[in-house]
């Protein structure tokens, strides 16, 4: 035990003022001139410390609080990323598993095109031809005289011209336009023969001529040259229509973007197999073609003749396509309003010469092995055009009862057309008779066996379509056309 004495001093009265405490402390160690230890660290300090620490990220990774700024900024930056994505997959996954309801509609004849007078409900479009064609289009009276357009009571003929002489401007061959408009129905195309040949570009579409590519453009039936590839079906708009959807069809796609200038004015389009098209469809005594226009969306059948569904071989029946089964093609409305970029459609069927398509080394030469060149060998090789025609049965049209009235061109040569009724859509029910003063003409064979796809500008073995998409300030610029 030791006192301490812990005594203050008064200075001024010399006082002695004790004050003693007791402690039991040890002895003190003997005196040494080391230092002395730092004294332990104040509370305060240890806390300020631990913030520093904090401040410095020193505190566990799961712990915010620890981020630094820049830590903080990333993770949000991640979280954001991960919600856009879950939002567009959500958004992909509902889209890409989406369909339109194509359920059964009550169709009822509204146009019947055929007979003799099948050629007396078309326009005859005789301008230049906007896709650059070695041809030389006449009107009603020139083609009936050089037997370019006849019929009878069992067919109608569209063809070229096979004579040798005076092709210096162009082979001459036909076009031809719907003088009614349509802005949905089924269309039944019975088809017996489809044009081929080196330097050949036929196709049987429906577009607006006076308002495309506003309008849309429906390719039922497009091929080139020796047409060995089979069809393939197209569609052409102005933006905001895609097929990059589930569709519900046996065809082949290629592009999905229907844009008309997008991947060189393919547009989307599907091909079909070899006997959809030329000289195999041909000898199988060809075929229908039907094409369904309406809000869910555009389909496309292609039936042999001896697999004809009897709902459409049945004159008086009423043709269901919930009952066919998968179409060839199909362009659903899931990423496309189907009514507003198809409007006012006419019926068109023409063989083009040459042109963009058939006449481009790509496809003439490359992969359909032409002679010479396109313009050469069509001026001077009329034989070639032998197998160069269209034949058909009949072309019929179905409308729903909600269907509008009918839009009819004004003039021959003109493709200036009436507005439409209500809903812009054909009405009318009298019945096209039309088909052909018989002529042998237009019937021989042709060495090749091939069949060529569709025209269009896609790629892989597929025809090619493209066309100038300027238009010009005179009537033909009205026709302009891109090319699948």
């Amino acid at each position: 035990m030791s006192y301490r004495n812990l005594t203050s001093m008064d200075a001024g009265d010399r006082t002695y003022i004790p004050d003693y405490e007791l402690h039991n402390d040890p002895p003190a160690p003997p005196y040494t001139a080391t230092a002395s230890a730092a004294p332990p660290a104040a509370p305060q300090a240890a806390a300020v410390t631990a913030e520093k620490a904090k401040a410095a990220g020193a505190g566990p990774w799961y712990d915010p609080r620890s981020w630094s700024l820049l830590t903080k900024s990333i993770v949000a930056g991640g979280i954001a990323v991960v919600i856009v994505a879950l939002v567009v997959g959500i958004y992909e996954g509902t889209k890409s598993s989406s369909y339109p309801d194509y359920s059964s509609l009550s169709y009822s004849l509204k146009d019947t095109y055929s007979g003799s007078s099948f050629f007396d409900e078309f326009e005859y479009y005789t301008a230049a031809d906007t896709t650059d064609g070695f041809v030389d289009y006449v009107d009603s009276s020139t083609a009936s005289e050089m037997n370019l357009t006849y019929a009878s009571s069992s067919r109608a003929v569209l063809r070229v011209d096979t004579s040798t002489s005076n092709q210096t401007s162009g082979r001459k061959s036909v076009r031809i336009t719907s003088k009614n408009t349509y802005n949905n129905g089924l269309f039944i195309f019975d088809i017996t023969h489809t044009p081929f040949g080196c330097a050949t570009w036929p196709a049987l579409w429906l577009t607006d001529p006076s308002n495309w590519p506003e309008h849309g453009e429906i390719d039922v039936l497009e091929s080139n040259n020796k047409g060995t590839n089979g069809n393939a079906m197209t569609l052409h708009t102005t933006s905001g229509c895609k097929m990059d959807v589930k569709r519900k069809e046996t065809g082949t796609a290629s592009y999905t973007n229907c844009l008309n200038t997008a991947n060189d004015n393919a547009g989307c389009g599907v091909s079909g197999g070899k006997a959809t098209y030329g000289e195999k469809f041909n000898t199988n005594g060809g075929g229908v073609y039907a094409m369904e226009l309406r809000d869910a969306g555009i389909r496309v059948w292609m039936f042999s003749r001896d697999d004809i569904p009897s709902d459409i071989s049945n004159s008086s029946g009423s043709p269901d396509p919930s009952s066919w089964g998968e179409a060839l093609a199909d362009f659903p409305s899931t990423d496309c309003d189907i009514s507003s970029h198809f409007k006012n459609q006419s019926i068109i069927v023409n063989i083009d010469v040459c042109g963009d398509l058939a006449g481009a080394s790509k496809y003439y030469t490359d992969l359909y092995d032409c002679p010479s060149t396109c313009t050469e060998w069509a001026a001077e090789n009329g034989a070639n055009f032998t197998n160069a025609y269209w034949e058909f049965k009949s072309f019929k049209v179905y409308q729903t009862s909600s269907s509008g009235s009918t839009s009819t061109a004004s003039s021959a040569g003109s493709f200036s057309t009436a507005s439409a009724g209500v809903n812009g859509v054909s009405t009318s029910t009298t019945t096209v008779q039309a088909a052909v003063t018989s002529s042998s003409a237009g019937q021989g064979s042709s060495g090749s066996g091939d069949q060529q796809g569709q025209g269009g500008q896609s790629e892989g073995g597929q025809g090619s379509q493209s066309q100038s998409e300027s238009e010009s300030e005179n009537e033909s610029s009205s026709q302009n056309r891109v090319w699948s």
